[in-house]
């Protein structure tokens, strides 16, 4: 008996002593050992601790004081080049001499001081997320699971020594000068930095041209204010074209963004920032961060976008790759940036050449290897004073789609050309406007080969999407401002099919009702067949509301699902299946064809009618081009506009029409045609049974 009890004590014990290690790893990870045992003997942060080892003040403070300690793992050295006398600094940077936890950091933008002479601080970042928040320690991110460990110190005498340990996924690099320098300096403010440049920049940049111009408008005193602030400092390579004269009060304000201290990692891409250039009389502009994908490596951009212009500081974006990011000093950060924002001095066909700016490389590249047509694309690129320019982004240059068209030497000619729009400057705040009453369009280069144009607006994101030749492309970098023009970025390029018939029309909101009409009985599913060519006349959205017009009851029968049959029948004679596409202009030949062949036709000042096998017995047209290079389309007695024509898609095109092949009379429903099924069973069912008892 006696036993049985001591096995139930030492049973609650355990449960008692397990239930205090579950308590005390919840949230934090409770260790008895003193952190610098707990260091020493993790893996995963050797290097770092060989740096606390050469770091007498370093071990002194873990010996004996409470502290933070945020230690970078091992691959994070593998990123950075250090020198020995960085070496000697950098442990002391990544401490900070209070003990604080995650939660405990404080909000965005908060700093803390380190124990680095000078006192130069870290900044706090907190990304806000969906499901979870990520914190930062100036561009390096906090590992959730892997921090939190409490070491306890009991030194002999006095109270045990709270400290605690944070790792961390890049190594913290402090702005300071060499040890060896005439005047030392140990933690600047922004123009402390603008001052002592030659110093403070490990580097080849400048920025001489840039704190000249501070100086000349007095302006010292915004990049001297306390707090945290974001700058952002053009290096003197950045000012070809006499730039440095054209810097002037407002531009100087537009590289400061107050009260936010924005790393590169934790800030949110393409969120526009109030810079202190926003005077609601006279000017405006915001700043975002943006990137690009190079194969492994990432590179950020930030750009600068005038709102409200003047004469001298004109509408637009001007996109800067950032040469060097994220240097933090006393009031904020500052990131090195290749030209000066919101300059608008270079023309289209110089933003394409710059090298630096990266992102439109590849673009310019493929014009210029087409000689002479190429050259003749960039003359009239830089001759029109108004050009809008869709221009793909490297990477979709490189897609093997893209790749593969561009054996055809003509045929990709002609979709580069697609890309060029003059006499026009197509701001997105224009296609806006133009798209309040209709669908806007704009020709291009190629003959009858428009754009077509889509403002989508999400809370305070506005999205603009372009299409031509079937494609659509999202815009990722608008208003790119020039000298003659404005550039957009966009993720496709124009004219090269990625969609199947199917796809397309599933996803093209203008061609809803179609899609919805051949969801009945399935018959859009042979629309993704690739093993076919197809060629599908499409009526838009409003084809079919103004055909309820003229046929409202036949129109709304032929939506309701009852009336299945009449729908399809009604979508086969717009169908055509055959071993090759017919666009508009291979129609038209084939109609000439017939014309010089048929010499004994009924009506002379018509010309004779092409059949097209469709799954409905055949379509008999002709096509008419008219003097703005439009198409129109003669069926039966009626001429049908083409809305967009030759809109290419991987098995076969669609053109998308005014008005649907269908005349009054086409649709003729009995009333015992409308009759439920259900009811119709229960005739038959009663039928069966009298023929049983008969």
């Amino acid at each position: 008996m006696e036993n049985v009890r001591m096995e139930k004590i030492c049973f609650i014990i355990y449960v008692c002593s397990l239930f205090s290690i579950l308590c005390c790893l919840d949230k934090v990870n409770c260790k008895t050992q003193s952190l610098d045992v707990i260091i020493k003997s993790d893996p995963e942060i050797t290097q770092f601790y060989s740096l606390l080892e050469g770091c007498n003040i370093c071990n002194y403070t873990l010996e004996y004081e409470p502290l933070t300690v945020f230690a970078p793992i091992n691959a994070a050295f593998q990123k950075r080049n250090i020198s020995q006398q960085d070496r000697e600094n950098l442990a002391q940077y990544h401490l900070t001499n209070i003990p604080k936890k995650i939660e405990q950091l404080g909000v965005s933008y908060t700093s803390i001081n380190t124990r680095l002479p000078g006192g130069a601080p870290i900044w706090i970042t907190i990304s806000r997320g969906k499901f979870h928040d990520s914190y930062y320690v100036n561009n390096a991110r906090l590992l959730d699971n892997e921090s939190n460990i409490v070491g306890i110190k009991t030194p002999s005498k006095g109270s045990p020594i709270t400290q605690i340990l944070h790792k961390i996924d890049e190594v913290l690099l402090p702005t300071r000068s060499p040890l060896s320098s005439a005047t030392p300096v140990f933690n600047p403010n922004a123009w402390e930095f603008l001052e002592n440049h030659e110093s403070l920049i490990q580097g080849p940049h400048r920025v001489r041209n840039f704190r000249q111009r501070v100086q000349y408008f007095k302006k010292e005193n915004i990049f001297r204010t306390e707090g945290g602030h974001t700058f952002f400092i053009p290096v003197d390579e950045g000012f070809a074209n006499n730039r440095a004269s054209m810097i002037d009060s407002y531009i100087i304000d537009g590289h400061v963004i107050p009260r936010e201290v924005l790393f590169t990692t934790p800030t949110k891409k393409d969120h526009p920032f109030h810079t202190l250039a926003n005077s609601d009389n006279v000017i405006r502009v915001v700043i975002s961060f943006t990137q690009e994908q190079r194969e492994n490596t990432v590179i950020n951009y930030v750009k600068s976008h005038t709102l409200f212009a003047d004469g001298k500081h004109p509408q637009g974006v001007v996109l800067a790759e950032i040469v060097k990011a994220n240097i933090p000093v006393k009031n904020g950060v500052i990131h090195l940036i290749h030209k000066p924002l919101m300059i608008v001095d270079s023309t289209i066909k110089e933003l394409l050449q710059d090298k630096n700016g990266g992102i439109l490389n590849n673009f310019f590249n493929d014009i210029n290897d087409f000689d002479p047509e190429g050259k003749l694309i960039l003359r009239t690129i830089e001759r029109s004073p108004d050009v809008t320019l869709f221009a793909p982004c490297n990477s979709a240059l490189d897609n093997p789609i893209v790749n593969n068209i561009k054996r055809d030497k003509q045929k990709y000619l002609e979709i580069l050309q697609m890309h060029v729009v003059v006499d026009n400057r197509l701001y997105v705040d224009t296609v806006m406007k133009g798209n309040e009453h209709k669908v806007f369009q704009a020709p291009t280069l190629i003959k009858g080969k428009n754009l077509y144009f889509n403002v989508v607006t999400l809370g305070g994101n506005r999205t603009m999407s372009v299409e031509g030749g079937g494609v659509n492309a999202t815009v990722i970098q608008p208003d790119l401002a020039a000298k003659n023009g404005i550039i957009h970025v966009i993720d496709r390029v124009l004219g090269v099919p990625y969609s199947t018939v199917l796809e397309k029309l599933s996803t093209d909101p203008m061609l809803r009702d179609t899609f919805e009409l051949g969801q009945m009985q399935q018959f859009n599913a042979q629309l993704n067949e690739t093993n076919k060519k197809f060629t599908y006349f499409v009526p838009r959205n409003k084809a079919w509301q103004d055909a309820k017009v003229v046929m409202p009851s036949a129109i709304k029968k032929l939506f309701m699902y009852d009336y299945a049959y009449h729908a399809i029948t009604t979508l086969q004679r717009h169908l055509v299946i055959s071993d090759e596409v017919f666009t508009m202009e291979r129609i038209k030949q084939m109609t000439r064809h017939r014309e010089v062949n048929q010499t004994n036709r009924t009506n002379a000042l018509e010309p004779p009618a092409v059949e097209l096998p469709t799954l409905r017995g055949s379509l008999k047209i002709f096509v008419e081009e008219r003097m703005d290079n439009t198409y129109v389309i003669h069926w039966e007695e009626l001429e049908i506009p083409v809305f967009r024509p030759n809109v290419e898609c991987t098995n076969g095109i669609i053109h998308v029409i005014d008005r649907p092949f269908l005349k009054k009379g086409d649709i003729r429903v009995s009333s015992a045609s409308n009759t439920k099924p259900s009811i119709l069973v229960f005739v038959l069912a009663i039928a069966f049974t009298k023929i049983i008892r008969f």
